[in-house]
């Protein structure tokens, strides 16, 4: 096997796993040992990928796109992640924004104080941080968008 077919199993692997083998399962009608053979590297199951509809309906329940970000990688571009992801389409406008800036900005105190209890931040502790606030920059921006709609930019 190539290293790109490695590359990808690796990447299935670490996308069903992200979902849990049981819901991937569910998610994709599939047996365990169907998902298995996906990303095994064994040779024999060496030219047997996900195919591509079954791997987005598991990255539609996932944390992160994990397929399609290695398909991006191995085609030299890059993915825009909007990783707020909110359980339902909300309507917008101010009143939404400031509840959800209210609970990202939780999450992120929630992260620091996380981070914070041995003293120090790792590199991995900064990466959550740095997304939670990346994240939080987002939301108010939305706010501010909807301020500017709502009341002309005064």
């Amino acid at each position: 096997m190539d290293a790109v077919g490695r590359y990808l199993k690796k990447h299935t692997e670490v996308l069903v796993k992200d979902i849990g083998i049981e819901q991937a399962c569910s998610l994709a009608g599939k047996s365990k040992a169907t998902l298995g053979r996906y990303y095994s590297d064994h040779e024999a199951h060496a030219d047997r990928f996900m195919p591509i509809e079954t791997v987005a309906l598991l990255e539609k329940a996932a944390s992160y796109p994990h397929v399609t970000g290695a398909l991006a990688e191995l085609s030299g571009t890059s993915l825009q992640y909007d990783e707020r992801r909110p359980n339902n389409e909300r309507p917008g406008g101010v009143n939404s924004d400031v509840i959800v800036l209210s609970q990202r900005f939780a999450m992120l105190m929630a992260e620091y104080h996380q981070s914070m209890e041995d003293g120090k931040i790792t590199v991995n502790e900064a990466r959550r941080l740095l997304r939670e606030t990346s994240i939080l920059q987002k939301v108010l921006v939305d706010m501010k968008l909807h301020l500017e709609e709502d009341h002309g930019g005064a």
